[in-house]
C-alpha cells in the first residue's frame, strides 16, 4: 500500500527537529565506495547506485538505481592512494556526461595523467 506523509518538520525522540527542506534537499541522494582498479572494479558499499563502469584507465561512469529529476546535482569526491606519494587527487566530474541517471568521474595524478585507484568515494547531493 502506497501513501503520502505531509509534514513541515521532523523530530526525533529527544525533541531535536529539522525542517523538511533539510531532510529533502540536504541529504545524499546516492553514494558509493568502489574499487577502481582494472580487473577488480567493484562496489564495496553504496546507496542508490546500480553499477560502476570503468570506461578506461581512471575514467568511470556511476549509474544510479533511481534516476533524479534532472542533472542539476553536486558530487563530492575522494580517493585513497596506496603508494604513499600523496600526489593522487580526484580530478574531474565530466559535467557534459552527467544525466539524471548517471555521472562520470576521473581519478588523476598530480601530473594530470589518469590512473586507476583502489578506493574511490563519491556522494551525490540534490
Amino acid at each position: 500500500m502506497a501513501g503520502t506523509i505531509v509534514a513541515d518538520t521532523l523530530q526525533d525522540g529527544a525533541g531535536n527537529s529539522t525542517s523538511m527542506d533539510n531532510a529533502i534537499y540536504g541529504s545524499a541522494k546516492a553514494w558509493v565506495n568502489f574499487n577502481g582498479v582494472s580487473g577488480s572494479v567493484g562496489i564495496n558499499a553504496s546507496y542508490n547506485i546500480s553499477s560502476v563502469t570503468r570506461n578506461s584507465t581512471g575514467d568511470y561512469t556511476i549509474n544510479l538505481t533511481n534516476a533524479l529529476a534532472d542533472n542539476k546535482y553536486c558530487v563530492a569526491l575522494g580517493c585513497g592512494n596506496t603508494d604513499g606519494s600523496g600526489s593522487l587527487r580526484v580530478g574531474n566530474i565530466l559535467s557534459s556526461s552527467s544525466t539524471s541517471s548517471s555521472f562520470r568521474l576521473q581519478t588523476v595524478y598530480a601530473n594530470t595523467s589518469l590512473i586507476d585507484v583502489p578506493n574511490v568515494y563519491a556522494t551525490l547531493y540534490r
